[in-house]
């Protein structure tokens, strides 16, 4: 554990030796200054073994982000048929999860405002645990959807939030938290698509108990936040609330190699007092909503779909498991590199471009060899599907303050799960109308491309300070 005073949010040490966070710039608050909901300090007084909860604690809440999804997609057709669902119904309950990240997740920057980070994550892990308990006593295909929509909001308002807890608390290690938690999210994704199954079958082959053990993990995502609440440093207290729409002024300096943002003269911006960005007005923030959204279709397909065409093409059902896993498991070791790799680049077009032509690669082999090439198109789209850190990265350097990366992950991830929405829903009609996977699956090598390029755009060296 590092030394405390480095742990702390710059705002409670001089200007002149706040260092920027990897992939960020420090925002500076002047004595006497309010700071924002999304600059909010870690206390003066913060303890190791606070700063090392929040680490167990955003740990175990990334294992439990995708379980929800991946331990579904890994026994969709046994759903299916004990729910009586048709290919298009099941299409709609592969789309939820992107609805309700859009719906949900725009309101957790007022949650925060109001209730604290801390407090929200902590009920967010609740609707987690909540939602996976009750979703295998479900009778009927709305139940299902119900306690699926529970499990989701409380997944949606955590995603948003888990950049806003590590810049609070570990101001100064952004880059390598990010990491650690996406680490986590992807470890949690490829457990849950590879153990599904067998636990299943070990358990009697019964699918409510196989969606069911999920919960346990979830509850144990609760326990750590809990003890954390005490802390009412990040609560929205009256004055705090009325702070949220005018950031404190901030002064940047970059870290070591972590370049300070584009100011014309290619020096840190000065220090300035400016209103959280109107990021609906920024040309970066909607390219890199929009590149959000293509990554997250491309994700969800994956998750929600291809175990079933493994299955189609003749793969046993655990290993079909298994092959997503294998998928999944690739965002383990690249979710910490590509961070770290992006924020030492000037523009991440190129990083970008590498990810998409692997899903090309992905994609083309599904089409023409699903069964016999079926381990390297796993590798080759789980490398793909790492362009969720890369787009969690370029939000953090996409604004220069705590306050803009709040509103910039909130519109980026809202706008994204929006657009992801009809992605397998569409799959699922025209698996059931065309007969076969070969017009979903071109479908989805086809979206790759205009990713590459919404995901350039978004890549290029600017903040969304800079076009508001």
């Amino acid at each position: 554990m590092p030394d405390e005073s480095k742990t702390l949010d710059p705002a409670v040490r001089p200007a002149a030796a706040t260092a920027a966070p990897s992939g960020t710039t420090a925002a500076a608050t002047p004595s006497g200054a309010t700071a924002t909901a999304g600059d909010s300090p870690v206390p003066a007084r913060a303890h190791r073994w606070t700063l090392g909860l929040v680490t167990v604690g955003l740990v175990l809440a990334a294992l439990n982000l995708r379980p929800a999804i991946t331990s579904l997609g890994a026994l969709l057709e046994e759903v299916s048929e004990g729910l009586h669902m048709s290919g298009s119904v099941a299409g709609v309950l592969t789309s939820v999860p992107p609805l309700c990240f859009a719906v949900f997740g725009i309101t957790a920057p007022r949650l925060a405002r109001r209730f604290g980070p801390v407090a929200v994550v902590c009920a967010g892990m609740a609707a987690i645990f909540t939602g996976l308990l009750l979703r295998p006593f479900a009778s009927g295909t709305a139940g299902f959807l119900a306690a699926s929509a529970l499990a989701l909001m409380g997944i949606a308002v955590s995603n948003v939030l888990m950049p806003v807890i590590v810049k609070r608390y570990f101001p100064d290690r952004v880059g390598s938290m990010t990491g650690l938690y996406s680490m986590a999210l992807a470890l949690g994704t490829s457990v849950a698509a590879a153990a599904t199954v067998p636990m299943t079958e070990a358990l009697g082959g019964d699918w409510r108990i196989g969606l069911g053990v999920w919960a346990a993990v979830a509850a144990l995502a609760v326990l750590p936040w809990l003890p954390l609440l005490r802390d009412r440093s990040d609560a929205g207290r009256p004055g705090e609330r009325a702070a949220t729409n005018a950031s404190a002024p901030d002064s940047t300096a970059p870290s070591a190699g972590t370049r300070a943002p584009a100011t014309g003269t290619g020096s840190a911006a000065p220090a300035e007092a400016a209103a959280p960005p109107r990021v609906t007005r920024s040309r970066t923030a909607w390219a890199l909503g929009c590149f959000f959204g293509l990554q997250a279709t491309g994700a969800y397909i994956t998750m929600g779909w291809m175990p079933q065409i493994f299955r189609d093409a003749g793969v046993p059902a655990s290993t079909a498991g298994v092959l997503l896993a294998v998928t999944m498991v690739m965002g383990v070791p690249l979710a910490f590199v590509i961070p770290r790799l992006a924020t030492r680049m000037r523009n991440q077009g190129p990083i970008v471009v590498a990810l998409g032509l692997c899903g090309l690669g992905g994609y083309t082999g599904l089409f023409l060899a699903p069964a016999a090439g079926a381990w390297a198109w796993a590798l080759l789209l789980g490398v793909s599907n790492c362009a969720f850190p890369l787009a969690l990265t370029m939000i953090g350097m996409r604004s220069r303050t705590g306050a803009g990366v709040v509103r910039l992950s909130a519109f980026a991830q809202s706008v994204g799960y929006l657009i992801s929405i009809p992605g397998p829903l569409l799959v699922g009609v025209l698996y059931q109308h065309s007969g076969g996977w070969g017009l979903p699956i071109a479908l989805m090598g086809g979206l790759m491309v205009p990713q590459m390029i919404v995901g350039t755009l978004a890549g290029r060296d600017r903040t969304v300070e800079d076009e508001c």
